[in-house]
């Protein structure tokens, strides 16, 4: 009497192709990972997916932010194209933040070779020029502004400049200037973090090597340590560009958008127009540009990064 033995089916029939189907359908979701999603869904939805479309569809209304409207279709984004004011902060706007996102990521990796070099007091010296990062903006831009009003007027009164005899803050051409300083000023605690971290990952081996084939310093910050911390160079350019990009605290504390519209950032304008001056519909649809170009910005910040991290 012969006996038969059951054999397990093999990977590529179509047996185990069925018996692993029904093996996934078999298998439930456990219902407390539905409890743990479905609050951070709803609080996704409701205050943010809900807010940004209906901004989006209020663009294509004259709505003032109260009373009637009506359709407009894309007027709104047409008129923004002819708009000077619109213009107008959009160069102020990307000014600052060329200006002040290459100043921040100059400075803030010097101070982070310094901090990561054998110092005395280090890591006093790392705390110390992190405080300003974690000061009120508001606070920091009326302190500035007392500096500039003040203070400084009396220094150039003192050496004979005449242009830093007056406040900066009312000189249509150089007011920017001062909001770039005090921006780079508490921004650069942030990205010195940042760089220190990727500094602590290049191999002291690496810097000893170089040192016997007879590279200097700046040889080998050129080509050994930026290479090697590429990756955390594109995090911080795209990080420090992002946020001056939406440039708003200081405008307020320091000029309010002043001389005239000299200093008037798109974040402030839309702030302004769109919830002060009966703009809603056309500053939602300025910022809906503004978004996408942000977006847009960013990721080829991004790739340009990641194309030299693989160089």
């Amino acid at each position: 009497m012969t006996t038969q033995t059951a054999t397990a089916p093999r990977a590529g029939d179509p047996q185990a192709v069925s018996h692993k189907i029904r093996d996934n359908k078999a298998k439930k979701v456990d219902p407390a990972f539905i409890w743990m999603l479905v609050p951070a869904a709803l609080v996704f939805t409701v205050l943010l997916t809900i807010p940004l479309l209906t901004g989006v569809f209020y663009t294509f209304t004259n709505f003032k932010g109260y009373g009637d409207w009506h359709f407009v279709g894309l007027t709104n984004y047409k008129n923004l194209f002819s708009d000077d004011i619109i213009w107008g902060s959009y160069l102020f706007t990307f000014k600052y933040s060329i200006v002040a996102s290459i100043l921040t990521n100059i400075i803030a990796l010097g101070l982070a070779l310094i901090l990561n070099s054998k110092m005395k007091a280090r890591t006093f010296f790392r705390g110390v020029f992190f405080v300003p990062y974690i000061l009120p903006v508001l606070v920091v831009s009326y302190i500035f502004s007392y500096l500039f009003t003040n203070n400084l007027p009396q220094i150039g009164q003192a050496l004979g400049w005449e242009w830093l005899s007056t406040s900066l803050l009312a000189n249509e051409n150089l007011a920017w200037l001062a909001i770039v300083v005090v921006g780079v000023w508490q921004a650069v605690a942030y990205n010195t973090i940042i760089y220190l971290a990727g500094l602590q990952t290049v191999p002291d081996e690496i810097y000893e090597a170089s040192a016997i084939d007879g590279a200097g310093p700046v040889r080998r910050l050129w080509s050994m340590t930026l290479p090697l911390i590429i990756p955390y160079l594109g995090i911080n350019m795209v990080l420090s560009f992002k946020n001056f990009l939406g440039v708003f605290d200081q405008i307020v504390a320091l000029t309010s958008g002043g001389p005239g519209t000299a200093t008037q950032s798109i974040s402030y304008l839309i702030f302004k127009n769109g919830f002060q001056g009966g703009e809603y519909a056309y500053q939602t649809a300025n910022g809906v540009i503004y978004f996408l170009i942000v977006v847009l910005l960013s990721f080829a910040q991004l790739r340009f990064t990641q194309s030299q991290e693989r160089v």
